[in-house]
């Protein structure tokens, strides 16, 4: 198993957005406990995840953006305008004791990865971040509980080091918009979400919008609600894999957000974990 890494971290564990917030339930460090109580996490592949320093969330986030998250954790309050601005504490967006470490470690999980796959040296093939995905984050602001973009800075350091064709997946409930407005103009990656139609934030399509959705590569699938394990199959076959091999990528870059799955509280979707 040496071609694989699975990136975690005890922040995860002792974190929390607050206890009425969507996000209160620990998924990640369910994921690792119950990853390794299965058998399914041996120590060889297991990798304590780094943590995205300010200029490495620079490279897509205005620093002035990154430098107020890392102010709001020091002080654990921010000033009515940098709320405004950078929508810090309002929104969704809350100030706890861990508002940058936390998203800053699931940044620096996901650009180990890019790093990686991009060695030449390195026999690494596949990496997992569980607590990556977050694909609503801005380059100014945060947005749908993501503070920083990991997909979208994984995705630059993997073009930055040389890798020439890039295919983000999305299979998150939610669209996948802050990546599409990041990258979807650059003609070395095609994104495509799949997500449910109708549900925040609102971006059924993704075609045909104005110029600040970045439409240019972009593919977008939304599903009606109740969507089961044979449709997703369809999709797969008759939708997702033609594209991609089209695409003829080097990498993939996949977010599987787990809120697509029957009974979780985020969407309507019921899809099973074979899907």
């Amino acid at each position: 198993m040496r071609h694989l890494r699975f990136v975690g971290s005890e922040i995860y564990r002792g974190s929390s957005y607050g206890s009425r917030h969507p996000l209160a339930i620990p998924r990640v460090s369910t994921c690792m406990d119950l990853s390794r109580a299965l058998g399914w996490l041996p120590d060889d592949i297991y990798v304590d995840s780094p943590r995205a320093s300010q200029a490495d969330l620079a490279r897509f986030h205005d620093p002035v953006y990154v430098a107020a998250v890392w102010q709001a954790e020091q002080d654990q309050r921010v000033s009515p305008s940098v709320s405004d601005i950078h929508h810090i504490g309002r929104n969704g967006n809350p100030i706890f004791p861990e508002v940058f470490r936390r998203p800053a470690t699931a940044c620096g999980g996901s650009l180990f990865a890019a790093r990686q796959l991009s060695d030449p040296a390195s026999q690494v093939s596949m990496v997992f971040n569980p607590a990556g995905g977050t694909h609503h984050g801005r380059s100014d602001r945060a947005s749908g509980f993501c503070y920083f973009n990991d997909p979208v800075l994984a995705i630059l350091t993997l073009l930055d080091r040389g890798v020439a064709r890039v295919f983000y997946l999305d299979v998150d409930a939610h669209h996948g918009d802050g990546v599409q407005v990041a990258l979807s103009q650059d003609p070395r990656v095609m994104t495509l979400s799949i997500h449910e139609d109708g549900r925040w934030p609102m971006w059924e399509t993704g075609f045909g919008g104005s110029d600040d959705r970045g439409e240019g590569q972009a593919r977008n699938i939304p599903v009606p609600a109740g969507l089961n394990d044979s449709e997703m199959a369809h999709i797969r076959e008759e939708g997702v894999l033609p594209l991609i091999q089209v695409f003829d990528p080097q990498v993939i870059v996949m977010q599987c957000g787990c809120d697509g799955l029957a009974d979780d509280p985020m969407s309507k979707l019921a899809l099973s974990n074979r899907a």
